[in-house]
């Protein structure tokens, strides 16, 4: 490959998605679960995932190892606190974000204990 062929494509590679184009992925919080409760992404594929809490209660999006490793514009980085995302009752908030570019499988709760307890779990699953 010649030098300018290897330049485009490190600049394809370092360009930032284009979020308007980028797939929405909805999951929606409830009393006791994440719908959907598996959620499937491509390596490196850019990502509006999107957040609804149905409830009159807060929830979190635990997440800690898929958020670790995803990348995030520091904006939607800021979102994440301690590996979730929490969201007051009745909040919709998006995160933008690109998957990792390795397959594997990522643990989802709710961030309270009780809750994952009695069923608010899910994976993310990078494929």
């Amino acid at each position: 490959m010649g030098m300018l062929h290897l330049a485009l494509i490190a600049a394809a590679a370092a360009a930032p998605p284009d979020w308007g184009t980028a797939r929405e992925v909805e999951v929606r919080l409830s009393s006791f679960a994440f719908t959907p409760p598996r959620i499937e992404l491509n390596r490196g594929e850019a990502v509006r995932l999107e957040l609804v809490n149905d409830l009159h209660a807060t929830r979190s999006f635990h997440a800690p190892r898929f958020f670790a490793v995803a990348d995030m514009p520091s904006a939607d980085r800021s979102k994440v606190r301690d590996g979730s995302v929490r969201l007051r009752p009745g909040q919709r908030t998006t995160v933008r974000l690109v998957a990792p570019p390795s397959p594997g499988t990522y643990r989802l709760r709710s961030g309270r204990i009780l809750q994952a307890a009695l069923g608010m779990t899910g994976a993310i699953v990078v494929r």
